[in-house]
């Protein structure tokens, strides 16, 4: 490779990272727009693996909107990023698939402000695996495509009863 293709890989793995990144911002912030911004046109995500909805960028971000107010604090921690490029009509580097592990602490709305009722500590916890399919556009890298393959799930513990004396 020269360091003129190389130079040019870095700045593509850098890019589709930092997709990746406003991906996970933009559902922790609630930003929907910008979320929808993240996809082409005909982009897709499926949630089904985590109970959700599998559709167009648009119809799932109103999904999430919907279901995302239950949770007064979300951060998604998104590690372990494989980036591999392929080919699109025989030219190099027009699509990138990122395979990358998340954990996604979250404190359900205690009252329906949005502090949460004032707890500082999350209390639903649930991780897995992103699948993430890009394509390069003239306006930079779009996601296609976002699977969610959720792997596990840590539900808050339930209350015991007060005894009766």
């Amino acid at each position: 490779m020269t360091q003129r293709v190389e130079l040019a890989t870095v700045m593509d793995r850098l890019a589709v990272d930092e997709v990746v990144t406003d991906y996970a911002a933009a559902v922790d912030d609630g930003d929907w727009e910008a979320y929808q911004e993240l996809f082409t046109p005909e982009g897709r995500a499926d949630y089904r693996s985590a109970g959700g909805i599998e559709g167009s960028a648009g119809k799932v971000a109103s999904w999430l909107a919907e279901s995302m107010r239950l949770f007064a604090m979300r951060q998604h921690l998104i590690v372990n990023r494989r980036v591999r490029f392929e080919i699109l009509e025989q030219d190099t580097g027009d699509t990138a698939r990122v395979r990358a592990d998340y954990v996604n602490p979250m404190r359900f709305t205690a009252d329906g402000s949005a502090d949460g009722g004032g707890a500082a500590t999350p209390d639903f916890v649930c991780g897995g695996r992103y699948a993430f399919a890009l394509l390069r556009t003239h306006d930079g890298w779009r996601l296609t495509e976002v699977v969610v393959q959720e792997k596990w799930r840590r539900l808050p513990e339930a209350k015991e009863a007060p005894a009766a004396g």
